[in-house]
């Protein structure tokens, strides 16, 4: 494809430009530029774009049909620089804005806009005291209670205040429970501690310690929750990154309450160190979890997630790992978790449906 008609194109329908299995950025400019993203996760030196005429700069890559990607250009020292052409700014969760797109066999699993009539769930913000605990200050969780009497099994998700805004989860759940693509649950979204979030969510006691001594009883006290002491192993436990690592190491310690564990690119291996939830993982375990693990492509935490899962499925636990063609962002999470949600939470029998009442709320 010429310069002038690659150009024409990029005005025309934005930027990078899609081809089935190419994604070619054009920029114009006095140059050079660079290219860093997703297909990088993020690592090593950007990509430089090519001159292909005065002022125009251009980078075709090759890229999975079915992929989201997340990107930035840079100068030469390594500033962002604006790509002017490009439609779709991403907040990405991680304190920068980056540009995305989409290839185009990508489809989303995300349900259709809540069905007209539908009754929804209700999100209540509470703070609880942590001093007590030795854990600094005071913790935010938020709480959804599905628009139902009958009992729930609650599902805990760490980085609470980012499944809550980035993720939408309580409106995931009430739309997919309308679509009859899930069951109903309770939802306990908390919070992390700021700078403390790495020690917090690398498997760590005092987590486990705040989900048993303040989360729990505040969602048993506010909430219609199945009584995990009857059904062992009812409730659920989600993250992502850190947070998915933290989610396995909770399940892992608590299994006869968290019996269903979803993360999301588990964090499992950093820096070519296994966290202890391989030596757990190994042991005969006092109750087989049902986990849930998924991980993009583009990432290097795949590889730990592919160790992992085998190693969890001879103990005995249940797992299923999804790869998907993106990287390490809240939109491409987004995107999968409804995978989970539906493994894990089924929809109910029809005679347990009927019997289901649903409230005003």
């Amino acid at each position: 494809m010429d310069a002038k008609t690659l150009e024409a194109r990029a005005r025309a329908e934005g930027t990078p430009v899609i081809d089935p299995d190419t994604a070619t950025f054009v920029w114009r400019g006095r140059g050079p530029v660079f290219v860093q993203g997703d297909f990088q996760d993020w690592r090593g030196k950007p990509l430089p774009l090519k001159r292909v005429a005065p002022g125009l700069w251009t980078r075709a890559l090759t890229l999975p049909p079915d992929a989201y990607v997340e990107y930035a250009l840079e100068d030469p020292r390594g500033r962002r620089v604006e790509d002017p052409l490009n439609r779709h700014p991403s907040d990405n969760g991680f304190g920068g804005i980056n540009h995305s797109f989409h290839m185009p066999r990508a489809r989303s699993t995300l349900p259709a806009r809540h069905p007209r009539g539908a009754p929804r769930g209700r999100v209540t913000r509470h703070v609880v005291d942590t001093g007590d605990v030795d854990l600094p200050g005071q913790r935010r969780v938020y709480l959804y209670a599905p628009p139902t009497d009958a009992p729930v099994p609650l599902l805990v998700a760490y980085d609470g205040e980012d499944y809550l805004r980035r993720v939408r989860l309580p409106e995931m759940v009430d739309t997919l429970v309308a679509e009859g693509r899930m069951r109903p649950v309770a939802l306990a979204l908390v919070c992390n501690g700021g700078e403390t979030r790495s020690m917090e969510y690398a498997c760590s006691e005092y987590t486990v310690g705040l989900l048993k001594w303040k989360v729990l009883p505040l969602a048993r006290q506010k909430l219609s929750l199945v009584d995990e002491r009857r059904s062992p192993g009812a409730h659920a436990v989600l993250g992502a990154s850190l947070g998915g690592l933290m989610a396995l190491y909770t399940g892992l310690r608590m299994p006869d309450v968290f019996g269903r564990v979803l993360s999301q690119s588990g964090a499992f291996t950093v820096e070519g160190h296994d966290f202890v939830v391989f030596d757990l993982a190994r042991q005969p375990p006092r109750r087989p979890l049902d986990v849930w693990l998924d991980c993009g492509r583009f990432e290097g935490l795949l590889e730990g997630n592919r160790r992992l899962a085998p190693v969890l499925s001879e103990a005995g636990h249940q797992v299923e790992l999804r790869a998907y063609s993106g990287g390490h962002n809240y939109p491409a999470w987004r995107e999968d978790l409804v995978h989970g949600l539906e493994r894990h939470f089924p929809p109910l029998p029809a005679k347990h449906g009927k019997s289901l009442r649903f409230s005003g709320r």
